[in-house]
């Protein structure tokens, strides 16, 4: 039997491997290997390189999309190697360079291709990744924000339906995620980094800056409404398995996500750890979203319950929809079938042209 904790990644988070572009053999093979969560990171470490190696041999043979769906999946291997593993630093960010190269050297060989990017923010800069639709003038934009244990290399399937309907996407690492986990800690007032993000994309002349759209997922789930709530130039948000006060949950979430959460927020206590989730919390904020929320949860969350959803809905000034998935686990990946299209489509409607826009739209 594995220990604890390899059993509680699998139990947690299977539906969202294979989800998010872990081929299904993959993770059955991975994870039924392993004993030890100590073995995690080199077992996905040496999974990911062979499809590191299939990627590159189809690059020197010419093969540029083949390359390009290759490495995107050696690099949400290398990613699910690192993706809670802070008990050694060392091997983690050693995954973690592998996944954002491989994904990195994917970008401009994806359909539609994506480039990196870099958003000024407070002295420094966010690593994120840019993809525009085809065939667009200038597309609305929607800022895709992880979760606790996510980053921007796990989102290559997510994008693909709001890609299809005319919405170009834009993940982006803040802080206490993916690049920029080692500098900058997590933060409850997360408006601060989306500002930054929104700030940087009104520079851009290929993007219609005035109908921005907010996607969060997980700890994320909370990030984007806390954002909608103070940013104004927001025109609507998504919201996927979030908290509503991430305290509440400290006690039935696994060890490895409070463990992650106290490295990532640079903390050296438990108890420090669970004093600052408190500060991750909407409440006195979910009044001040006015913008259209569309809030997705699974009713079978065993990480945080339902009744975050609801009360997240309830409270919110804007117009609101509430999708919860009876039989969905965490962010309902057991059924992204249920919520994933129907949520880009409603999101295409939220970021719509209006008003001389929308005739312009329509030739």
């Amino acid at each position: 039997m594995p220990d604890a904790k390899v059993q509680a990644a699998i139990d947690h988070w299977a539906p969202r491997f294979v989800a998010n572009g872990v081929p299904m053999a993959d993770f059955v093979e991975v994870t039924s290997a392993l004993d030890r969560w100590e073995d995690w990171c080199s077992a996905w470490s040496a999974r990911a390189a062979v499809h590191e190696r299939l990627g590159r041999e189809a690059l020197a043979s010419g093969h540029g999309l083949t390359a390009g769906e290759l490495l995107t999946t050696a690099a949400v291997c290398y990613h699910f190697a690192k993706f809670l593993f802070v008990s050694d630093l060392d091997q983690q960010r050693a995954a973690h360079r592998r996944a954002v190269d491989c994904h990195t050297e994917a970008l401009s060989r994806l359909d539609p291709p994506g480039e990196r990017v870099e958003i000024p923010y407070q002295g420094t800069l966010l690593a994120g990744v840019l993809r525009r639709p085809p065939g667009v003038g200038r597309p609305p934009v929607m800022l895709m924000i992880p979760g606790l244990d996510s980053a921007k290399e796990e989102f290559t399937t997510n994008q693909a339906p709001f890609l299809a309907r005319g919405i170009a996407t834009l993940a982006v690492d803040g802080p206490g995620q993916g690049e920029a986990e080692y500098d900058l800690p997590i933060r409850g007032d997360y408006e601060v980094p989306v500002t930054a993000a929104c700030d940087w994309l009104e520079d851009r002349d290929d993007l219609d800056t005035g109908r921005i759209g907010l996607w969060g997922v997980s700890l994320g789930g909370y990030y984007a409404p806390r954002a909608a709530a103070f940013e104004p130039r927001v025109r609507a948000c998504l919201a996927l398995g979030g908290p509503y006060t991430f305290a509440d949950s400290w006690d039935q979430v696994p060890s490895l996500t409070r463990e992650a959460f106290r490295v990532r927020s640079h903390l050296e206590t438990d108890e420090q750890a669970r004093e600052h989730a408190a500060t991750l919390s909407l409440e006195g904020v979910a009044e001040r979203i006015t913008c259209p929320l569309f809030v997705v949860f699974g009713k079978q969350d065993r990480l945080i319950p339902y009744q975050a959803a609801e009360r997240l809905a309830a409270e919110a000034s804007g117009p609101t929809t509430l999708l919860l998935v009876p039989d969905g686990g965490h962010i309902a990946n057991n059924r992204p079938y249920v919520y994933r299209s129907q949520s880009a489509d409603w999101m295409a409607e939220q970021l719509a042209p209006t008003g001389p826009d929308a005739v312009a739209a329509r030739g």
